[in-house]
Parts: C-alpha cells; structure tokens; sequence
C-alpha cells in the first residue's frame, strides 16, 4: 500500500538492500519503508514526511503580515 505523501507499506518480513550494500532486516508484521529520504532511520519511516515544508509563497504572505500588523 503506498499512501500520499507517505511511507510505501509492505507486509513483513523483510530484508531490504540499501544503496550502499547494506542489508537491513525488520520482522515485523507491517514495514514502513520511507520513500521521502528525509527519515532518520533510512530505508524504514520515521514519520518525517509529517513536517510541513514552508514554501517560498508562503513565507512571503507571512513575511507582508509581518509588516501590515
């Protein structure tokens, strides 16, 4: 299963090779494997694809806010 936005879902257990030849095993039921790279524990999710990226649009219209208030 694969969620927006999200970790691709696989049923365990798996082994998975890592880019640089490394084999990393988890047992569980249920993996979360990241797709987003910004996990910590790269290739499982550490739910960091929650942390909302401003955007550039963004912090201009907070930026003129700034300046009316």
């Amino acid at each position: 299963m694969i969620e927006q936005g999200g970790p691709v879902l696989v049923e365990g257990p798996v082994e998975i090779e890592t880019p640089d030849g490394e084999t990393v095993v988890s047992d569980r039921f249920m993996v979360a494997l990241c797709v987003c790279r910004r996990s910590r524990r790269y290739p499982f999710c550490d739910t960091s694809h929650r942390r909302r990226v401003r955007s550039q649009d963004q912090d201009s219209q907070d930026r003129d806010s700034q300046d009316r208030g």
